[in-house]
């Protein structure tokens, strides 16, 4: 065999050891779950548990799912989000890398500003208009809204 072929057969086992060991941790990670729109996959990792369990008990738990808050609409964006998410997260508790508790990422803060803006659009008009006031920060003074008092709401990474 020449040196293509060896070139090509090394290429070949590693996309195949890539593939598997890609294949194995989303399986094991239960990657899948992720897909759906169930707010238990936001809980298959360990620090995101505390979040979890305050989003069950709170006024939000009957009407807002995770996605709702924290992904953008519309199928592009939603999963979007939702994959560099799932590789950061997937990063940082990997490598250990990560503030516990778990906080919100700039970008993700954004998402959530909007979807709160969103929801209470009306509200928002009626606090914002009489003052002719510039945009304020819904989550400056909500960041518990979902969450335990303040858990996971400052600037991360």
């Amino acid at each position: 065999m020449g040196a293509r072929s060896w070139l090509l057969i090394a290429l070949a086992a590693c996309v195949g050891i890539a593939l598997g060991i890609g294949g194995f941790t989303f399986t094991y990670a239960k990657g899948y779950a992720y897909l759906t729109n169930d707010p238990a996959a936001c809980a298959n990792c360990h620090v995101m548990h505390e979040q979890y369990d305050g989003w069950m008990k709170s006024s939000h738990h009957s009407v807002a799912t995770c996605n709702d808050c924290h992904t953008p609409p519309g199928l592009v964006g939603k999963y979007a989000t939702k994959a560099s998410n799932g590789f950061w997260h997937s990063f940082y508790f990997t490598t250990g890398n990560f503030h516990e508790p778990i906080q919100i990422r700039p970008g993700n803060r954004v998402v959530t500003e909007q979807a709160c803006r969103k929801c209470h659009s009306e509200m928002v008009e009626a606090l914002e208009a009489p003052h002719g006031a510039e945009e304020t920060s819904c989550l400056r003074c909500h960041n518990s809204v979902g969450h335990p008092e303040g858990k996971g709401q400052s600037a991360q990474r």
